[in-house]
């Protein structure tokens, strides 16, 4: 499947995230990473290979480094995990690059979620003016 077709796939419009932005996945917190991309339905991240390559997580946990911002026990469901050729990399440590998709989120987590969206991205959510409040029915996306 190329780019193109995999882009028409999605559902949701991905957006770049803001340098600090990381995930921890995995059981027992096993995978950490730097968040490339992210939408209201999955996000892609990169990380170190450490140990075994398998990821067994049903949760994940967002959080911006040095902001406070922490997004906790998020329901996610593994989607691909591709190594990273070694001329992509940066540095000579194995990396790999992971999708996930969100299962069912709380309201609390939906919310969190377009905070981080409007407020962490590099292309901003075009669905909202910046410091519009996010909690309104009408501004949360539908189960």
């Amino acid at each position: 499947m190329n780019q193109k077709e995999l882009a028409e796939r999605r559902k949701n419009k991905r957006f770049l995230a803001q340098d600090g932005a990381f995930a921890v996945i995995g059981p027992e917190f096993t995978k950490l990473g730097q968040i490339m991309n992210i939408s209201r339905g999955g996000f892609a991240f990169r990380y170190i290979v450490t140990g075994s390559q398998g990821i067994g997580a049903v949760e994940a946990d967002i959080f911006l480094a040095g902001d406070g911002f922490y997004l906790e026990k998020i329901p996610i469901k593994l989607i691909w995990d591709l190594k990273v050729p070694k001329k992509l990399s940066n540095g000579s440590l194995p990396m790999r690059r992971c999708g996930v998709q969100f299962r069912e989120l709380t309201r609390h987590q939906r919310i969190q979620l377009e905070y981080f969206i409007q407020n962490h991205t590099l292309d901003r959510f075009k669905g909202f003016k910046k410091g519009e409040p996010l909690t309104s029915p009408q501004n949360l996306p539908s189960s």
